[in-house]
Parts: C-alpha cells; structure tokens; sequence
C-alpha cells in the first residue's frame, strides 16, 4: 500500500488529438514542474482521434520553438473511461463539451477558454494551417493553460 495519494487528473480534448490538446498536455506538464506540483497527472485525447497518430507537423514545430518536445505524443480516442477517469476536463470547443457530457462527464467538462477566465469562443483549430497559425495557437494555449492551473491552484497547490 503507498501513502502517496491519487493524483488530481486534468484531460484536454480537442478533435483530432493531435494539434491544440498534445500542446495543451505538453505546456501543462511544463507548467506543473515549474510549480512544483507532483501530484497532477495529465493527459489529452480527441473526439475522432486516429488512435496512434503522431503530433501534427505544425505541432511538433511550434512546440519545439519553445522546447517542447511532442515526438512521443500518440493520438488517442476520447472514451468513457478517459472521461470517468478525469477530474476535470477541459475541451478546445464547444462541440468537445457536448461530446464529454455524452460520454457522461457533464459535471466535470468545460470549455478550457471559459475555464481559464477568458472567453466562450474557444481555441481555434490550428489544422491545416502554416506555421504562424500554429505559432498563435501555441501561445493562446500558453495562457489559458497556466490560467487554468492558476484557477485550480486552491485544490491542488501543495
């Protein structure tokens, strides 16, 4: 038996899991060991992920201009387990919201734009786009990701 206790599960969703949520799972990591927080775990997935797809190319780019390393990254479906699993999830759009609460986490589900204090507009999909857009969407996800963790600092600052 450890004495360690479960770790607080933050799930990004985006669509196809392989631009805006491996960003979002990537500058969350960075964040949390920048805080020091040990004791979160996250991960993202898509609402029609390609199940081990890579990092889009736009992606791996934009990540690793600022040192960021999404090479790992494998795509993953969205599942009621995942969802289940989660303690909150935080989704690109709108349409992600309404998929989570079908897979029945509605208590549980925000957009990550409104959650981080921003807006109700959500992150645009960077897919298809050049560098630049990606470059954007890389840093609005930059800040809503560390807003979001400001917001849950009152549960999971140690």
């Amino acid at each position: 038996m450890t004495d360690s206790p479960e770790p607080y599960r933050v799930l990004f969703v985006c669509t196809g899991n392989t631009c805006r949520s491996p960003l979002a799972e990537a500058l969350a990591l960075r964040e949390l060991a920048a805080r020091g927080w040990r004791h979160v775990a996250v991960s993202s997935a898509g609402t029609a992920a390609y199940e081990g797809a890579p990092a889009s190319d736009g992606s791996l780019r934009a990540g690793a201009a600022h040192g960021l390393d999404l090479t790992d990254h494998r795509a993953r479906a969205l599942t009621p387990a995942l969802v289940d699993e989660a303690d909150v999830v935080l989704t690109m759009s709108a349409s992600h919201v309404a998929r989570v609460v079908a897979l029945g986490g509605g208590e549980k589900v925000d957009l990550l734009t409104r959650f981080a204090g921003e807006s109700d507009a959500g992150v645009p999909d960077p897919f298809g786009g050049d560098d630049i857009v990606y470059a954007e969407t890389f840093r609005a996800l930059e800040v809503l990701v560390a807003g979001a963790l400001d917001r849950l600092s009152s549960v999971l600052d140690p």
